[in-house]
């Protein structure tokens, strides 16, 4: 990959002629493996109940799968460097579908949580191998777009995957349903491995001396955008975890309880691809006050209300949730040079599944001492770090596009 010196961040420029295979596979492993992501919740209070669990474990159960999706980020783009990139996407969906298998043979507290660490091990594969394939594949303007597209697809994912396991359950026991589920992931698995063999859709992962130096990027507009970043994972993480637990206060049931994620993803879906639109064209700045004002407002208002109101108000919080990251994503590259896309992507992931994985627990132990409305009130307060940070960033970002 090349690019010129003194290329516009955000001129439109031609895709590569790679760019709908790239973009293709990696929205569908996206897909994939954020919906293998945001089962957990819908199986939290399901475990909760099996094993006796106290909040803070529940959290446990969470930041575990995450903590192994964040800290195995690097070491995958390593691992790309190494071996083609779509064997590295192979080989991490079918070790989650695996995970999920292995849960549903868990007998006990410790087996489950070696399975969900597994599970996070094979989710880490993916995004920032397929995020680096698709800012390739459009440069420019259409990167933040593609990004945008790419990221609603793995809402695509978080919408069907809990609802379909879900009503499945009503079907199966839940061990059975996560052994079904489970063996998407291993079919996914040899369908990327075969759909590379008849038709390349990227390169190994290039080391970061192959491309030539590009000019200097702002010092400090990384730093920033990965610190709001994290704020941002941390928040949707942390929301998510309890929410289900909100809703059984409110009398919902299980099926209930699948069904507001699924409105949650819903919401996410559309806000990850219009909101890269938005920020495209009124700037990532306005996007991020936006979107984060309107979720901390949204998740107060939530609280009082029944469950039936709540239930309409959960898509709006899923598009103020979500949209934020796709600015964020999307503008990654406009900080790094083009050699070190790929380790900056991972960096940023690293950072914001990180502290979504961190943030379950200490959450859940706010909740164990105040409860969960209070702990949504923290979460609903922590999001507004997020817009001095955005104010900050402003300078770094007109640099940029000089």
């Amino acid at each position: 990959m090349t690019i010129a010196t003194n290329q516009d961040p955000h001129a439109e420029a031609t895709p590569k002629p790679s760019g709908a295979r790239s973009l293709g596979v990696a929205g569908g492993v996206h897909a994939l493996q954020d919906g293998y992501t945001d089962l957990v919740y819908v199986m939290l209070p399901i475990w909760q109940a099996e094993f006796a669990l106290t909040y803070s474990a529940v959290g446990m159960l969470r930041g575990l799968f995450v903590g192994a999706m964040a800290g195995f980020q690097i070491p995958a783009t390593m691992l790309a460097k190494k071996v083609n990139a779509s064997a590295v996407l192979a080989g991490g969906a079918a070790l989650t579908g695996l995970s999920y298998i292995l849960a549903g043979f868990s007998s006990g507290f410790e087996l489950l949580l070696f399975a969900l660490f597994l599970g996070g091990l094979g989710a880490a594969t993916q995004h920032p191998l397929a995020s680096a394939l698709v800012a390739g594949a459009f440069p420019g303007k259409a990167a933040l777009k593609a990004l945008g597209t790419y990221n609603f697809a793995g809402d695509i994912g978080k919408m069907t995957l809990p609802a379909a396991a879900s009503l499945l359950m009503l079907a199966l026991p839940w061990r059975g349903t996560l052994m079904t589920v489970g063996l998407l992931g291993i079919f996914a698995g040899i369908a990327i491995i075969v759909l590379a063999r008849r038709q390349p859709f990227g390169e190994t992962v290039a080391k970061e001396t192959d491309a030539p130096a590009s000019a200097a990027p702002p010092r400090f507009g990384f730093s920033l955008l990965l610190a709001i970043g994290v704020i941002d994972s941390a928040t949707r993480m942390g929301f998510l975890t309890f929410l289900p637990f909100l809703l059984t206060s409110k009398g919902a049931s299980l099926p209930t309880i699948g069904l507001a994620l699924t409105l949650v993803f819903a919401g996410g879906a559309a806000g990850k691809l219009v909101c890269a639109f938005i920020g495209a064209r009124i700037g990532v700045i306005a996007t991020v006050f936006l979107t984060e004002g309107l979720t901390a407002l949204a998740i107060l208002a939530l609280l009082p209300l029944s469950l039936e109101p709540g239930m309409l108000l959960l898509p709006i919080i899923g598009v103020a949730l979500n949209g934020t990251s796709s600015v964020l994503y999307g503008s990654v590259p406009l900080f790094v040079t083009e050699q070190s896309r790929q380790r900056a992507f991972g960096i940023f992931y690293t950072g914001t599944i990180g502290s979504g994985a961190l943030s379950p627990v200490l959450y859940g132990f706010v909740g164990d001492a105040l409860g969960i409305p209070v702990t949504l009130m923290v979460v609903a307060g922590v999001v507004l770090l997020t817009l001095p940070l955005a104010l900050a960033l402003r300078p770094q970002l007109a640099a940029a596009h000089r």
